[in-house]
């Protein structure tokens, strides 16, 4: 089963789509390229840990945004191409408290060694760092490992 979660929001549909194109705004790292339109690229790297770049496949406004992960190096597990060719999905939905955001790492399984290490680190960087991004225009938030 991929892993997923979700969250609402007071906000529009095009207000948390600009929000999660904003990727620098909520996934902290550095962060190269762009996400803005499909076939964009743009990489993400944590020093020491991680290094991936996405493709934008699908991009419609207000409804959802997918990427694909084209390539990876996860230093933290034996294969550290575990992410390359999966997606990473938002589904945004009108509901009636305002906008459930809905992310699902498709490819993102338990029978992966970095599964419980990534659920993790997407349950902060959803839940908190881009719903503080969409809620409050602020960003991104650091993650509590970062402080360690």
């Amino acid at each position: 089963m991929d892993f997923t979660t979700s969250f609402t929001v007071e906000q529009a549909p095009d207000e948390v789509l600009q929000s999660i194109i904003n990727v620098s705004g909520w996934w902290t790292g550095e962060i190269e390229g762009s996400a803005a339109a499909v076939g964009d690229e743009f990489t993400y790297r944590y020093a020491g840990f991680h290094d991936s770049t996405q493709r934008v496949t699908e991009l419609v406004r207000g409804e959802k945004v997918t990427w694909k992960v084209t390539d990876a190096k996860l230093t933290f597990v034996e294969d550290p191409h575990e992410w390359v060719g999966s997606d990473l999905v938002f589904d945004i939905r009108p509901s009636a408290e305002g906008t459930e955001v809905r992310f699902t790492h498709r490819g993102l399984t338990p029978g992966l060694e970095c599964y419980d290490q990534c659920s993790n680190a997407w349950g902060f960087f959803i839940r908190t760092s881009l719903r503080r991004l969409i809620t409050t225009g602020e960003g991104p938030t650091p993650p509590p490992w970062a402080e360690a």
